[in-house]
């Protein structure tokens, strides 16, 4: 991937400001422009390709997918036949046949002879059943912290502080949220939240707050914490860099990045109606809001097709992606499952910099427990040999299937 630097800018105050406020306001800001037009090569960094519980989400968002409709449909035996769902793969987002989905997980999904007509069913294994009642307790425990999430990410938006369903339940998987959230909000989320109906006959979720709350972002509680910042309006904050090994930035895209962390920092929760989308301030607004969001996440990462939709809504810029690449010590990008995967770097290289989400534990022993049937399945490929296969560079032709080779890799 290459990157190419965009035109640089220096903001200048105005003579008023400068003579009477030590902080100037954002939107009070005139720009003198400069061009910069440096080619640079994207490194990959194989540390941030290395992280199972991004890449690995792959396979277990659709396995938590299947394995809640086996729950809800038998919350006593967790059992199903094959036949009650063999027809939800793209539903449930397995873009292959269910019951081959399924034989790849034998550490999660157990399989076994039905009463009737010797139809195969499925089970939850023990282990997986215990998972299940894990996740369902963090969502009680921590339901307030899952409910601010989801609140932040609303009040993202600006004046509106609205975002529509559809748009929250594209992001679902990434905040965390158990699905009767969405599916019956009344009844989940606490008083601040209420269900719009918004153009087209669609539905969105508001969020009512009082005046006088106001909602710190990451960046601005690190810099607190550091005694770099008071809160006061127009005041500076700089993004803590990451460099990849390897990676360094041409001389002219350093001096406009040195001069970018000195600018006014507006939380992604300011009303951002009044920013010029064309200052280098409205540009450092865009990489607060994708810190903030990613913050937000589980695995503190999205894939970034994913993100293009909230363009409108948090007042993003149509290119929205280039901030990502403009900004490399910030956000990582991987290519990993053929796709874009936008992630934050702070979240893992200072541990202690952003809170982990309730969730990500859970997750990390999904993935564990998956690993384990790759074992169970090669044990099984060994065990059926036929007894005259004297020829150990005979190929297994189950390892040649593709599809297979996408969901257990």
């Amino acid at each position: 991937m290459a990157m190419i630097a965009r035109r640089s800018k220096s903001s200048v105050p105005l003579l008023h400001e400068v003579l009477f406020s030590g902080h100037p306001l954002p939107c009070s800001y005139t720009q003198r422009q400069t061009y910069v037009d440096v080619y640079m090569k994207w490194k990959k960094d194989s540390f941030f390709d290395s992280i199972d519980t991004i890449h690995r989400s792959v396979q277990l968002k659709p396995l938590i997918a299947l394995k809640n409709c086996i729950v809800s449909s038998s919350p006593n035996d967790y059992c199903i036949p094959i036949s009650v769902i063999s027809k939800k793969g793209l539903e449930l987002g397995i873009p292959i046949k269910v019951a081959r989905f399924l034989r790849l997980y034998p550490s999660v999904f157990e399989e076994f002879t039905g009463p009737n007509y010797n139809l195969p069913w499925f089970k939850l294994t023990q282990r997986a059943i215990e998972l299940d009642r894990e996740e369902r307790e963090v969502y009680l425990k921590f339901k307030d912290d899952i409910i601010l999430r989801l609140k932040k990410l609303i009040l993202m938006s600006g004046r509106e502080q609205m975002l529509p369903l559809k748009i929250i339940q594209g992001l679902q998987w990434y905040l965390g949220l158990p699905d009767e959230f969405l599916r019956k909000p009344e009844d989940n989320l606490d008083g601040c939240f209420r269900v719009v109906e918004i153009e087209d006959g669609l539905k969105g979720l508001a969020v009512n707050v009082d005046g006088s709350e106001r909602l710190l972002s990451v960046m601005q509680m690190n810099a607190m914490k550091r005694g770099v910042y008071s809160g006061v309006d127009g005041e500076a904050i700089e993004f803590p860099l990451y460099p990849s090994k390897g990676l360094r930035l041409k001389r002219k895209i350093a001096d406009w990045f040195d001069e970018f962390q000195k600018f006014p920092y507006v939380s992604p929760y300011e009303d951002f109606s009044d920013l010029d989308p064309n200052s280098d301030i409205a540009e450092k607004r865009v990489v607060g809001v994708l810190h903030e969001l990613l913050s937000l996440f589980v695995e503190h990462a999205a894939e970034r097709k994913r993100l293009l939709c909230l363009r409108k809504y948090l007042g993003l810029p149509q290119k929205v992606h280039k901030a990502f690449e403009r900004h490399p010590h910030i956000f990582n990008l991987s290519l990993m499952n053929k796709t874009c995967t936008a992630i934050l770097k702070e979240a893992y290289c200072d541990r202690g910099a952003i809170e982990e989400h309730p969730l990500a534990k859970v997750r990390k022993r999904y993935i564990k427990l998956m690993k384990e049937s790759e074992g169970i399945l090669k044990r099984k490929r060994f065990n059926n040999r036929p007894i005259d296969q004297g020829d150990s560079n005979i190929k297994d032709l189950d390892c040649t299937d593709d599809e297979d080779k996408k969901f257990t890799t």
